[in-house]
Formats: structure tokens, sequence, C-alpha cells
């Protein structure tokens, strides 16, 4: 994407009610998404065995942080997210559904005003049953997880009456091949911009099998969402002018559905791991989920333009110059 430095800005709070805000809207949005899809909350790792298959490869060709074990010598990974270890853990612990604080090291990212080396978001899933495999449960689970957005916006606005937050009533639903048909000549990015800025809120479904023109809308990894059943939760920002995506979720993949995806990324050699071959076998639960950023939740929340002013991360000293000259302060 590229910097955005937005003239004439000046930060609705202060540096101490950010920080309060921060957590205000974290602990707001954690407890409605929690009663809304009845969720229990749990611990979850910082690092997992590769050999596992638990690591989530991202679009497949991102590196994930790894160290060796100094004891051992065993090479772990950082997570990228915890996609497909949730699915896991419902199986460990028994339970129905599950959110964690998720916190991950994305070197690869290009730093701009929303992305971060830093990764911080909840990482929630549900078991489902065969039946609820169908875009109406899916669309139904999003309804969910606006509304605890509507409830965070609501309760905010309450406690600090200048933040503003231009939210529709309802999310409005289209794939990206309506989405393909309807904007033919725009870029994926053009397209993601056009359909927020007209509706304020979308899910955007089906994200990673080819569109017409042989090309996914966005590159998604191929074992842990179905294609078919999967999507983004897009926001328009007018600050900044752009589609925000502010989370990424989806149903998972079963037995069928693993299979197509891989063999259509040439990715086979992962039938062999652990983790594919419980989802082969019929040993881990059907299950539905995602991650929402909280990082990204804050600055839409409070009205920032850099998500460096809601978390601590690095940057580049010139662009830590560049935006203090526009009033933009990064922590």
């Amino acid at each position: 994407m590229g910097n955005i430095y937005v003239k004439n800005y000046k930060s609705i709070l202060s540096l101490e009610d950010t920080e309060l805000a921060i957590k205000f809207v974290k602990d707001t949005f954690e407890e409605r998404l929690s009663y809304y899809l009845d969720l229990t909350r749990v611990s979850a790792p910082l690092f997992v065995d590769p050999l596992t298959g638990l690591n989530d490869n991202l679009n497949g060709y991102e590196k994930a942080v790894s160290f060796n074990v100094n004891q051992t010598n065993t090479h772990l990974e950082i997570v990228q997210s915890l996609a497909k270890w949730k699915r896991n853990a419902l199986n460990k612990y028994g339970f129905k559904g599950i959110y964690t604080d998720m916190n991950a090291i994305r070197p690869f990212e290009e730093l701009d005003n929303i992305h971060s080396l830093y990764v911080d978001q909840w990482d929630w899933e549900k078991v489902i049953i065969k039946e609820e495999r169908t875009i109406d449960y899916l669309k139904k689970t999003v309804k969910k997880i606006y509304q605890a957005l509507i409830d965070t916006s609501n309760k905010l606005g309450k406690k600090y009456p200048n933040l503003i937050h231009i939210l529709p009533e309802d999310i409005t639903f289209i794939s990206s091949y309506e989405l393909e048909e309807l904007y033919p000549n725009l870029s994926r990015k053009e397209r993601e911009n056009e359909i927020a800025k007209k509706y304020g809120a979308v899910f955007l479904m089906n994200i990673g099998d080819d569109l017409k023109d042989g090309k996914p809308h966005d590159g998604r990894a191929a074992d842990y969402d179905d294609w078919s059943l999967n999507g983004d939760i897009l926001l328009w920002y007018e600050p900044l002018g752009i589609a925000y995506e502010i989370s990424s979720m989806g149903i998972r993949v079963d037995s069928n559905s693993l299979k197509y995806q891989l063999k259509k990324k040439n990715e086979e050699f992962k039938l062999d791991y652990q983790y594919h071959q419980d989802i082969i076998n019929d040993r881990l639960p059907l299950t539905i989920g995602g991650g929402i950023g909280q990082s990204r939740m804050c600055l839409f929340m409070l009205n920032k333009v850099h998500i460096g002013e809601v978390q601590a991360s690095y940057w580049p000293e010139d662009d830590i110059e560049e935006f203090k000259k526009l009033n933009i302060f990064l922590l």
C-alpha cells in the first residue's frame, strides 16, 4: 500500500487517553465477541514445532521467524497465526468454542499506516456440525461479529463523544466473483475500495480460488479456510480513504476441500503432516474460525491514522520523522 501522509491531522485523544482507550476497546470487544459467539478464553503458544503442521503458512511464501532450542536443538517457529492450532486445541480440550490473544512477528510485511512487523489479534474457533458448513451459517456468524463491533463503537462513543465511527447498521455480503463482475477493469485493491466506500461495511466472500482471469482475489493458505466458505470483513475508513480489513475468517477445510486446495497450490506433500492426516481421517472436529486485528480495531475506533499510534513496534527513522511533521506520533 505504501505510507499515506494525512495532512491537518490532530489526534482526538491525548497519549494518556489513547492508552486508556486502547484497553477499553480491547476489553469491550473481547467481552462482546465472547458473548455473541459463546467462546471460552484459553492460553495459546507463541511458537510451535513446524513438523506438526500447526503453523499457519499464510499465502505459502512468507517465512516464519524461527530459532533452535538450546537444550535439545529442536527447531521451532514463531506462530504466524493460530488458525490450525485452535482446531487442534478444540479437539484436545473438548471445548465447543475458544478465543485467545495471538501475537506474532512478520518480518516480511511492508510497513505502512496499517501494516506492522508485530501482529496482535483475537483468534477464535468454534465447533460446528456438517449441516452448518454453509454460506448461511457463515453469514450468521459474520453478523454476530459485526454486532460486537457496533456494540464496541456505541460504548466507546459514550465514553469519548468526540470519536466518530461511520458504521452502517448492517454489513453487506458480496463474493469475489461478483466483485470481479462489477469492476473487471480495476485491481483487487481498487475493487475493495470501491465496494467498501459504497456500503461502509462489507464481507467479501470466496477468497483463495481463481477468478475469471486465472488468479485468486487474494492469496490464502490451502489448509485452513475452505475457499468457498470464507471471507474478509472490510470497513471503509474515511481518514485514510481505504478499504480496511479488520478480520479474515471462514469455515475450515474438511477432507475434500483440503485435498482439492492442496492440489491447487501444489502442496500435496503436506498430506503427510499429522494435522492434515487428522483432518482427512476425521479425527478433528469441523470448525469455523478467524482472526480479528486488535491494533487495527483500536486504530479504527480511536480515529487514528497510523497503527503505530496504538501499538509499540519498529518503524524506520525516516518514517518516524516524516509522520512527526504531520502531528502523527508513533509509539
